[in-house]
């Protein structure tokens, strides 16, 4: 990491809680054996310069993997755009990759989830046209080491349903309780909690914690946020390319950081004992970090 500080009160970061300073992130890493490394982007294929930035500072981190939380290709999810807005800073991560930014990559690690901009496009054909994924594309898991990837569709359009109910929520949880990863993450575009603009999604609150869960990343919101609800972490991360928005309610309970300053992502690092996920903007800066399992820590407050 390029900067340890986190950033300033004015960019908006607010910790809240009672959490105590139990490590360094930086510290946290040196001891991690042999640890998966991938990177989470949110609402970022605009195609712009903040995207552009974005993937220098993933690029520059040489993960394992990219997951994205969603609205990969605004406005419309259009076949014209996608391209553009993916293919021109992720073809290195993609594969199969057809577009005209290179050769792509010999093995996907590019795993987004579908978003309700990408969903504008009828059916979300240019978006399955484009992307190769596992299982029916729209929801799928990926085992990488010590984590295993639950990639979700949390549109209303989803054929097979979004609600806890839904066909997709049973496969979601069967699929949870069965693997025998130590670190089982989710991803989605609908923040199941959030006190952002758009705010939480009820029908996105699944019981994650009860199926096996350990961590839950969204979208949506164009802000970053870390919340403790329900035995674990929700993140939203919706600060990889498209406007941010400010923050306009009331924190939610269990919301133990906030920021919309700058653009940015965030680097998650793994092995069988911890799992440390940090929030840094675009020039570098660390906005948030935590750690669970035997480091588990947070920053001072």
């Amino acid at each position: 990491m390029r900067r340890r500080r986190l950033a300033p009160l004015l960019a908006l970061l607010v910790l809240a809680g009672c959490g105590r300073d139990l490590g360094d992130p930086d510290a946290i890493a040196r001891r991690l054996e042999a640890p998966v490394r991938f990177a989470v982007i949110g609402d970022y294929g605009t195609g712009d310069a903040p995207e552009r930035d974005v993937a220098a500072l993933v690029q520059a981190w040489h993960p394992d993997f990219v997951v994205t939380t969603g609205d990969n290709n605004y406005p419309s999810g259009a076949a014209e755009t996608i391209d553009d807005h993916v293919g021109r800073y992720w073809s290195g991560f993609i594969a199969p990759y057809h577009g005209r930014f290179g050769p792509g990559a010999s093995s996907n690690a590019f795993f987004p989830v579908l978003g309700n901009h990408d969903w504008n496009a009828p059916g979300a054909l240019p978006y399955l046209a484009y992307f190769t994924l596992p299982g029916n594309e729209r929801y799928y898991e990926v085992a990488k080491g010590a984590v295993h990837v639950f990639a979700l569709d949390s549109d209303p359009r989803e054929p097979d349903g979004v609600a806890p109910e839904s066909a997709q929520a049973r496969w979601l949880c069967e699929a949870l309780r069965s693997s025998p990863a130590r670190w089982k993450l989710v991803f989605l575009h609908h923040p199941p909690w959030s006190s952002g603009r758009h705010g939480p999604t009820p029908y996105a609150q699944w019981p994650f914690q009860a199926c096996g869960a350990h961590a839950v990343f969204a979208g949506h919101d164009h802000d970053y946020e870390r919340i403790q609800r329900d035995g674990i972490v929700y993140f939203v991360n919706g600060l990889g390319g498209s406007t941010p928005y400010a923050m306009q309610r009331f924190p939610i309970q269990g919301s133990r950081a906030r920021f919309y300053g700058e653009f940015g992502a965030q680097l998650v690092e793994a092995d069988a004992r911890t799992l440390l996920v940090r929030f840094v903007t675009r020039d570098g800066e660390l906005v948030d970090w935590v750690a669970l399992g035997a480091d588990a820590a947070e920053p001072p407050q």
